[in-house]
């Protein structure tokens, strides 16, 4: 057993995580003071250290400020590994393989839009929920063209345009995804899902732009105060959650195959280069794709509902895609001439100006970094930094990150009273169960504005925009 780690403050918003016992690396843990008690207490730096004694690492064992505890790697956990002696790990990636989030601009006002109606119009249109079914149902076959083209396969239907893909990470599809190594019951489990948010802290958003922090970064990514924002946030579904599933269990005989010692079981891994490595690396790519497809779906009907309730052209709304970014996956970048797979667990990529995969209407600026928060406060723009690709792989949170269970949570909060409580702040929700509203309450979950404060401090990204909500759709 690992000993506990210890914290070492290194200045007000990084930790380093001392390397002891089979630690083949330091830790480092991005965070404020307040932050560092429950990071402990909950055991999430524990998890830091953990991901450090797998083989292969490169450099440090990182958390990024929304870090807390999760299956394997900590929720908010960056690990970067030598592409031939180190590992690839489903615990690295999640569950919810390419959860991810993506924002929408508007040419509208908050005037210019009437939120209850749109979000009723929205949530009748976009399916959501616990095992929700889309408004699609695919073929197997169909299935595999999802998981081979992603996003592009959606908007070669007629889902959306060119510049969405041009906005997307990896352009909305992953090279390397095998739909061969998806296994039948994932395939099966993503027929009827496309375009479907899910449950959980899922959520389709309308929002207000109230902030403005770099009006020079704010102009390329084509926000101004008072404008209408649209976030989606939804990821692979059960078919993502099956290729998870598939591989964590049988990964644990594979590190026994390959005498890899594991601190945690839910560490699970593989070396990249083995046959085991490469199958889930092609099945979790295919997994990725299939969320950008979802997401790209929910995009054109968002669109449609909003042409639809305001009477007017899409062309003259706007709704043109920011960007949209992965939350958990595993990629093969280059960083400072070296290849390395870096895994994200609940972060998000963010890269600085100048680097070859942004794309090129924000090559100068750097790449937006979405960042929602809560439904009850605010959520924010970001740009990547030179920082973030010296120190965190080019990293930075993807979001406020719990401090609540949603067992602990539903002692506390009720989804009617929240509703209602919402709604006395300006914010109108819809949600197919009161259960996962309020599991979602603001209060269990970090104050977003001291996560962003950490990662400028750090100088791993710098504020663009902060936007608050004015209509949710949960699951």
């Amino acid at each position: 057993m690992q000993p506990i780690p210890r914290l070492t403050k290194i200045d007000d918003w990084r930790w380093r995580v001392e390397q002891t016992g089979d630690m083949l690396s330091p830790g480092m843990v991005y965070a404020s003071e307040k932050m560092v008690p429950h990071i402990v207490a909950e055991r999430a730096a524990e998890q830091v250290a953990n991901v450090a004694c797998l083989p292969g690492i490169v450099g440090a064992s990182l958390a990024m400020p929304d870090v807390h505890w999760g299956y394997g790697f900590p929720i908010g956990g960056v690990a970067a590994f030598d592409i031939e002696s180190g590992v690839v790990s489903p615990g690295g990636v999640g569950y919810d393989i390419n959860c991810g989030v993506r924002l929408l601009r508007t040419n509208l006002t908050r005037a210019e839009i009437k939120v209850a109606g749109l979000i009723d119009e929205l949530f009748r249109h976009i399916p959501s929920g616990v095992g929700s079914t889309g408004k699609i149902t695919l073929s197997l076959s169909e299935v595999k063209q999802v998981l081979e083209k992603g996003a592009q396969w959606a908007v070669k239907r007629g889902f959306g345009s060119s510049e969405d893909i041009e906005h997307t990470e990896e352009s909305g599809t992953m090279n390397g995804a095998d739909p061969d190594a998806v296994s039948a019951r994932a395939a099966t489990r993503g027929r009827e899902q496309l375009g479907t948010l899910g449950a959980g802290n899922h959520f389709l958003e309308i929002q207000e732009v109230v902030e403005i922090f770099d009006e020079k970064a704010a102009a390329v990514f084509g926000l101004f105060a008072g404008q209408i924002t649209v976030m989606i946030h939804t990821g692979s579904r059960g078919l993502g959650y099956q290729v998870c599933d598939d591989n964590a269990k049988s990964f644990v005989a594979a590190s026994e195959r390959y005498s890899i010692h594991l601190p945690d079981r839910q560490l699970a891994c593989a070396p990249v280069s083995s046959p085991e490595g490469k199958k889930y690396f092609s099945a979790m790519a295919a997994a990725a794709n299939y969320a950008w497809a979802n997401r790209q779906l929910i995009t054109h009907w968002t669109r449609e509902v909003f042409a639809k309730v305001s009477g007017r052209p899409v062309s003259g709304i706007g709704l043109e895609l920011i960007y949209d970014v992965a939350h958990n996956i595993a990629k093969r970048e280059k960083h400072e001439g070296k290849e390395v797979l870096v895994h994200r667990k609940g972060a998000t990529r963010a890269f600085a100006a100048g680097h070859s995969d942004i794309p090129l209407s924000y090559k100068e600026m750097g790449q937006p970094v979405i960042l929602p928060g809560t439904m009850g406060t605010a959520s924010y723009v970001l740009v990547g930094t030179d920082g973030a690709m010296k120190e965190t792989w080019g990293s930075n949170p993807h979001g406020a990150g719990r401090v609540m269970s949603r067992s602990e949570i539903l002692k506390k909060v009720r989804g009617e009273q929240l509703k209602n409580r919402l709604a006395s702040e300006g914010i109108y929700v819809v949600s197919e169960s009161w259960k996962t509203l309020a599991e979602e309450a603001p209060e269990a979950y970090k104050d977003i504005s001291e996560v962003v404060e950490v990662c400028v401090g750090a100088g791993i990204s710098k504020k663009v925009a902060r936007m608050r909500p004015l209509g949710v759709i949960k699951g």
